[in-house]
């Protein structure tokens, strides 16, 4: 792997190939990936390591971005607030399809004008091109997490080790499940 020249603050952004890695902007560099700079002729930047945020408990916003928190370059992630009679915009993407996941309460989901009814714990998926509004009909507030993405999954890119020590690389479908953990280990 190549590290890009240009630095986002002290956070170094990686090249998974030797392709030349081109800034987006003064502070930005960018990891290319082959199959998206060939589908949609663009670079996308991603931070390295791990970054840990929180859901924010009573936010002020409807709308609390969770992508830029946490580096997230690749989709979109959003938590959403609803109260009771509060519904967001009737909207569509060109590109985008979303992930809706309810965490408390129920998501009346409009779909190009029909009404779906979520309850904690239920997801849906929305095409891009089609018609949504998430609407809260209470009787108590609404959480859900919104994802978003427009490039296509590459679910084969997983790499599994037998250990912590183990430097072989493995397809994970080739390595099995480890065994649960002994009772001690548990946290009481």
């Amino acid at each position: 792997m190549s590290i890009c020249a240009a630095k986002s603050g002290h956070t170094k952004r990686i090249c998974p190939t030797a392709a030349v890695c081109k800034a987006r902007g003064p502070t930005r560099a960018a990891v290319v990936t082959p199959a998206a700079s060939q589908r949609f002729d663009r670079l996308i930047c991603m931070e390295t390591g791990v970054s840990y945020t929180d859901l924010v408990e009573n936010p002020t916003e409807r709308f609390v971005p969770l992508r830029r928190e946490l580096g997230v370059s690749t989709f979109g992630m959003n938590q959403m607030v609803l109260h009771p009679g509060e519904r967001g915009r009737i909207h569509a993407h060109e590109r985008q399809e979303e992930v809706f996941l309810v965490l408390e309460g129920i998501l009346t989901l409009i779909v190009d004008g029909d009404p779906v009814d979520l309850p904690q714990g239920r997801l849906a998926r929305v095409a891009p091109e089609v018609r949504r509004q998430l609407v809260n009909l209470g009787p108590g507030r609404l959480v859900l997490l919104a994802l978003g993405g427009a490039v296509e999954h590459d679910g084969r890119d997983g790499q599994a080790f037998v250990d912590w020590t183990d430097t072989t690389v493995y397809a994970p479908q080739d390595i099995p499940a480890p065994e649960a953990l002994p009772a001690d280990q548990l946290r009481a």
